[in-house]
């Protein structure tokens, strides 16, 4: 019986005349960190947004829990368990930090967005309890002390915590990281390769695109690797850093 949370069954992608993703089929197992790694270009952030919903395949089934999510919008995809954080941060700048991560929660909870603002007695226990789910992934992510700051006046490597704060707080089975270590410095990919692994040990399934491979190779329970939307490898770290497709694609013959 297969452990696979997420399986990307003969995924096509295309732009015009451009191919972007060609006949990829890869199954990410629950429970693990697997890393999807390429030259720039190779694909990698269109396989994120075929699976989030913010691009259409051009053929292909992608199933998440056994469930095809082909034709979701992203936050039907978000409510059923699949977060992400984005290449470049995407925050709610002139948001606090703390109303940022609640937004997250709000697709998770029968008030909504919108609504939430003028909130009928009924839905105000609704609201304390998203409220405290938020503040429970300011603490996680040693963001309490930002908690009334406007989101945009944090440091890069706060925003992208703030990112998967609000992530988490979808509760999400599957978490999609895009680049999460870009513009960190040397102590702050540490704490990123920190932090991932214990998302993962809250038995959240990671899939992370990573341009630094010490910390792809450092994390990653497998790895899978795309050139020109093809996949041209899959295994553990140990077997991709030895493989020859991938020494030549990253560094040519």
């Amino acid at each position: 019986m297969s452990n696979s949370i997420l399986e990307l069954e003969v995924l096509c992608k295309n732009f015009g005349g451009v191919v972007a993703v060609s006949n990829l089929s890869l199954r990410i197992e629950k429970g693990f960190i697997t890393s999807l790694i390429g030259p720039n270009g190779a694909g990698k952030t269109t396989i994120f947004n075929l699976v989030t919903g913010f691009l259409e395949p051009t053929s292909g089934h992608i199933r998440f829990s056994g469930r095809i999510v082909k034709h979701m919008k992203p936050h039907t995809i978000a409510s059923i368990g699949i977060g992400r954080t984005f290449q470049n941060v995407q925050i709610f700048p002139k948001m606090s930090v703390l109303e940022n991560i609640m937004v997250g929660r709000h697709l998770r909870s029968r008030a909504g967005i919108l609504s939430s603002s003028v909130l009928p007695p009924f839905l105000r226990k609704e609201e304390k309890l998203i409220r405290a789910e938020a503040e429970k992934q300011l603490h996680f992510l040693d963001l309490s002390e930002f908690a009334r700051v406007p989101a945009g006046s944090l440091p890069l490597g706060n925003q992208r915590m703030l990112e998967i704060a609000r992530a988490l707080a979808l509760e999400p089975k599957l978490l999609l990281l895009d680049e999460p270590a870009s513009g960190l410095n040397a102590r702050e990919t540490i704490a990123m390769g920190e932090l991932i692994e214990k998302i993962k040990q809250m038995n959240i399934t990671v899939l992370l695109v990573e341009h630094d491979m010490e910390l792809v190779m450092d994390i990653s329970d497998y790895v899978a690797v795309i050139n020109f939307g093809k996949l041209i490898a899959e295994g553990p770290p140990v077997e991709i850093q030895e493989n020859k497709d991938v020494i030549a694609a990253y560094l040519g013959e």
